[in-house]
């Protein structure tokens, strides 16, 4: 997949609970940080997984901005002309690392025969250029977050997360993805579990 690159850079049903580790893969659900998470960039965080294989895993942070920046900044560095609400909206912090990588997550509504990998039926991410153009003039999806690096795991070591407690699973909806007030977003994950954060343990889990 040809990528999309900062110019400062040179280059259904609900989860009853924690879903089990085994041959299921988990592409197109939502991970939970739980409290107990060592690693700061993923404190409170929801992590949309878009690929899921023996092979590793990779997915976007759903829930946290980029240090304020609006996509009319980002689309001022890359030379695509914008106007009106989409302006302000926000850029993502999709995960640390290739942070200078840019990855649209969106509706399947829209699709580049050769830059789209559609997760499953209504959920999509692509990474070039020509979905940002699409979205300034009327021909981008119906929703879509535009985010900045993204979340990966080594073969075996998303699983070994889960079986250390540091990742609930629950499935996505379109306000957990596409929805505003990122800051409610983790305990509104946790609700469809039918989990209040109190009830969790801070020293429960570890990534």
């Amino acid at each position: 997949m040809s990528s999309m690159v900062d110019k400062r850079e040179s280059n259904g049903p609900e989860s009853n609970g924690p879903e089990s580790v085994g041959p299921d893969f988990l592409d197109g659900q939502m991970l939970i940080a739980m409290p107990g998470m060592q690693d700061p960039r993923f404190h409170r965080s929801l992590v949309y997984l878009c690929a899921h294989s023996d092979e590793g895993a990779m997915g976007l942070i759903v829930n946290k901005t980029a240090d304020g920046l609006k996509l009319k900044d980002l689309f001022a560095k890359l030379d695509i002309p914008i106007g009106g609400g989409i302006a302000f909206e926000p850029v993502h912090y999709g995960g640390p690392v290739e942070t200078g990588r840019g990855f649209v997550l969106h509706s399947s509504d829209y699709y580049s025969d050769d830059a789209t990998m559609q997760v499953n039926e209504g959920t999509s991410m692509t990474a070039t250029l020509d979905i940002l153009h699409a979205m300034v003039s009327d021909r981008g999806p119906q929703h879509a977050i535009v985010a900045l690096g993204y979340a990966g795991w080594a073969p075996g070591q998303l699983e070994a997360e889960l079986q250390a407690n540091g990742w609930l699973a629950c499935q996505a909806d379109e306000e957990l993805l596409f929805g505003g007030d990122e800051d409610v977003k983790w305990d509104r994950a946790l609700a469809k579990l039918g989990i209040h954060p109190a009830m969790l343990s801070a020293t429960g889990g570890r990534a």
